[in-house]
């Protein structure tokens, strides 16, 4: 800032001092300030000051100024910029400067300034742009911030009042020119008729002071009364009886007024007033000189109104009061934003994406993941298409776009005759697990295979681009006015290798059933001739991703990519049924035409799961189960392999990005422990359970005795502990019970299983296998096989519920142990591929290449 102020100030920097820099000089407006080893060497070779100023780090401070006063006699000001100076030393810098009749100002401060003289010492009093700020009035200022100094000032033009002398005092520990000082000052400077004070908790400064002319005195910092250590300043921090509450009391007594002033109760008298906002100093200011007859220095300059440059609502209904409109901003940043007006999408800074998320965050209290800021627990309540969009839209899908998303995915399921159906049951023939399944099916959904549909998508946004387009399903707007070339138009229409393809038709069909609404169907459609699916998809996933990408939600690269993600999530649902399942024209025995124009994602994946269409209830809970599994941060196995082959591939050039290969990394990091264990929890049921006549596991009146079933157990495992403690031998785990984090209380609950349980309990629902998990964990403790009562885990949860779904097909033999291990793991794979999509496209975004690599320093060698 020494730049600024010495050209501000006419010059009035004669030299600066750096060991080791003599005869280099720092060039100015006002001309070259010249630099010297020490002072002593400056004012040898000619020049004098009667101000100077300290920038030294804390430890040097005391032997600055005790240097600036040994050399100089005609020595009268030191203003101090360096912040946290021990109190030992203050003190000292204030004895040594009392016995020389030196004033000090600081320390942590900005310095002084006189906006009648034009002068700036110390510090940023005024910005970059001095003259704009302090301007010449009749108002002294005092604050405690440097930066309110400045603020305060242009705060009180918008009320006509201009200033004097301003003056930031700092906030450390030990204030050397303080309140008091000030107002000493202040009494006898004929310019300033009126003072503003600016004050923060900590020392008794303030108190008892008599102030001989008007003043506003600001206070504030009741929060840092809660601080255990000091924020921003090291001295607003209140001991005893120097809290922010205190302050406020000691000005209004020396105001005589009974409140703090508020546009709403404006307390004021003609001494003075306090606020405890700094936007209310210009109005409480000009109420108090009214009281003394004195009018505003000139005419007001603006005003504290919200004037917004850029305004984006994201989408929401806001009350008129809210609506703020924008105003044209000054130069250059006027031409700035009109640039950037007429650019779509978000722009997201690149950095090390390696163990961290914008889209994911694990709550390490409650074990809660959210994803683009909605917990998984809120969002297991979602329809399924609103999960699968979240990842990529960041917002949550209403009925139309969820309607839309399954015509797009139930177009993607069926694989007849396609050789992603062989490589699937070629790899499930050799015993494969289902996440090494679903893996060859991403592989082959490689580039090639979306280039069209990627292509149509950055078509379609290209041209809608300066169309001042809102809403991708405005009925009303026109679109006669979106022109295009042949070859552009010749991307979107059918060729004569998609003639055999009944999918465009019956996806038309479909989202005219479902009441689809589109702005960029209903402009391919005016080409009138066949579209191919590559083109109708592309519509489908810029119509869904349009509003967001308008309010800056996502990126372009987001929209652009999003037909990629959508064939993903529906091919490899679809390598999950076996090949002898998929038949031209239907799945399952599932006809197109009902799939596509009534079925949901949720419906997909149960018949993906066991073979059939499942009831509302039993959709739902797989909903919730999938809900669940989502995400569990940045740090889980799954997302680490999404993330780390985005890195590979480098995000920096987002085109080389294979955004399949991420979903085989995420697949590849899938196993048997993570992933599949699932099934744990499920045959521990089974095993519980077996031979126990149970015939609907959600009918209370089940005529079990739980609590002796979970009592008898106990006493078992209490016998198993104890023996395995005397053969010194590890005790077996019990799936569903117990956690690392919620344990050690007198009862632990998991608040994911409590939230689940409450939303059951509300809809009047039973589980008996959640219930047995209940009385188990009491059970335990009762028998002495436990110190306090487990948690309950999340774990336990999904095994009850996707149990219960599935236990009346498993008693008839439909589906055996190893089906019932594959739906579990399957569950997991279709939740985290949800998640993976989040990671992928967060770090295809903001990631740089190579980033997850692990520095060899961090490595070890074990032996």
């Amino acid at each position: 800032m020494t730049p600024v102020s010495n050209g501000y100030s006419g010059g009035n920097v004669v030299f600066g001092t750096s060991p080791g820099r003599s005869g280099q000089v720092l060039k100015t407006p006002a001309g070259d300030i010249p630099v010297f080893n020490t002072v002593l060497e400056g004012i040898r070779a000619g020049h004098s000051f009667n101000t100077g100023v300290v920038y030294l780090p804390p430890a040097g401070v005391r032997d600055g100024v005790a240097e600036l006063i040994r050399v100089n006699p005609y020595l009268r000001k030191i203003i101090i910029i360096t912040e946290k100076i021990a109190v030992h030393d203050a003190r000292e810098i204030r004895a040594i400067a009392q016995a020389n009749g030196i004033d000090i100002i600081g320390g942590n401060c900005l310095g002084v300034a006189d906006s009648w003289n034009r002068v700036r010492i110390g510090g940023a009093l005024g910005g970059d742009h001095p003259e704009e700020s302090l301007v010449k009035g009749s108002v002294a200022i005092f604050s405690n911030s440097g930066g309110f100094t400045t603020t305060i000032a242009q705060y009180l033009t918008t009320a006509g009042w201009g200033t004097t002398t301003l003056i930031s005092s700092g906030k450390d520990v030990y204030i050397q020119y303080a309140a008091r000082d000030f107002a000493l000052a202040f009494a006898k400077d004929q310019r300033s008729k009126a003072g503003v004070l600016y004050a923060e908790p900590g020392g008794y400064y303030e108190k008892n002071i008599d102030w001989q002319k008007p003043v506003v005195a600001c206070v504030v910092g009741r929060w840092k009364a809660k601080l255990t250590r000091a924020v921003g300043h090291a001295g607003a921090m209140a001991g005893s009886g120097d809290s922010a509450e205190d302050k406020e009391r000691w000005f209004m007594e020396a105001f005589r007024v009974d409140g703090i002033y508020t546009p709403e109760t404006p307390h004021v008298s003609a001494k003075g007033a306090l606020v405890t906002n700094i936007a209310d100093i210009p109005a409480a200011l000009t109420a108090v000189m009214a009281l003394n007859g004195i009018h505003p220095d000139f005419a007001p300059r603006g005003s504290l109104s919200l004037k917004p440059w850029i305004a984006n609502d994201q989408g929401l209904t806001l009350p008129p009061d809210l609506v703020l409109p924008t105003v044209v901003a000054p130069p250059p940043y006027g031409e700035q934003i009109a640039v950037r007006s007429q650019q779509i999408g978000a722009v997201m800074a690149r950095q090390s994406m390696k163990d961290a998320s914008g889209a994911s965050l694990m709550d390490p209290q409650t074990q809660v993941t959210s994803v683009h800021g909605h917990r998984v627990l809120d969002l297991a309540l979602q329809p399924l298409e609103a999960m699968f969009a979240l990842p990529l839209v960041h917002e949550i899908a209403d009925a139309h776009d969820r309607a839309l998303l399954d015509v797009a995915v139930a177009a993607e399921v069926n694989l007849v005759g396609d050789p992603i159906l062989l490589a699937a049951d070629a790899a499930r023939d050799a015993g494969n697990s289902p996440n090494t399944i679903m893996s060859v099916a991403a592989a082959i959904t490689g580039p090639r295979r979306v280039e069209r549909a990627l292509a149509c998508a950055r078509a379609l946004i290209t041209l809608f681009a300066q169309s001042g387009l809102c809403d991708g399903r405005d009925d009303d707007f026109d679109v006669s006015d979106i022109s295009v070339d042949n070859e552009t138009r010749a991307l979107f229409l059918a060729t004569p290798q998609d003639a055999d393809d009944p999918r465009p038709e019956a996806m038309l069909a479909a989202i005219e059933a479902r009441g689809g609404k589109s702005v960029f169907l209903r402009f391919l459609l005016g080409f009138g001739q066949r579209l191919s699916r590559d083109a109708i998809l592309a519509a489908i996933t810029t119509t869904i991703a349009w509003g967001p990408l308008a309010r800056k939600r996502i990126s372009r690269l987001t929209a652009e990519t999003l037909p990629w993600y959508l064939r993903l999530y529906g091919v490899m649902v679809g390598a999950t049924i076996p090949g002898e399942h998929h038949r031209s024209g239907s799945l399952w025995g599932i006809p197109r035409e009902e799939r596509f124009s009534q079925w949901t994602m949720a419906d997909i994946c149960c018949l993906a799961m066991t073979g059939k269409k499942p009831d509302p209830t039993e959709a739902l809970y797989v909903q919730i189960l999938i809900g669940l599994l989502i995400s569990n941060g940045p740090g889980s196995i799954t997302a680490q392999g999404a993330k780390g082959a985005v890195s590979a591939d480098g995000p920096q050039t987002p085109g080389r990005v294979q955004i399949n290969k991420a979903m085989v990394g995420f697949l590849t990091h899938s196993g048997y422990s993570h992933g599949g264990n699932g099934f744990e929890g499920m045959a521990f049921l089974l095993e519980q359970f077996r031979g126990k006549g149970l015939e609907d596991p959600t009918d209370p009146a089940h005529g079990l005795d739980l609590t002796a079933m979970a009592r008898d157990f106990a006493l078992a495992y209490k016998r198993e502990k104890a023996q395995a403690k005397e053969l010194g031998t590890e005790v077996r785990a019990l799936p569903g019970v117990h956690h690392p984090v919620f344990k050690g209380k007198s009862e632990n609950f998991d608040p994911r299983e409590r939230f689940i349980a409450k939303f059951m309990e509300e809809r009047g629902e039973y589980n008996v296998f959640h219930r047995f998990y209940r009385e188990l964990v009491r059970q335990l403790y009762e028998v002495g096989a436990s110190r306090y009562v487990f948690c309950v885990n999340v774990d336990a949860i999904i095994a009850a519920l996707l149990l219960a779904v599935l236990w009346k097909d498993h008693q008839a033999g439909k589906m055996t142990d190893r089906n019932l291990e594959t739906a579990a793991f399957t569950t997991f794979l279709f939740g985290r591929m949800i998640g993976a999509a989040a990671e992928i496209d967060d770090h295809l975004n903001r990631g740089r290449n190579m980033d997850t690599r692990t520095p060899a320093s961090a490595c070890k060698h074990v032996v």
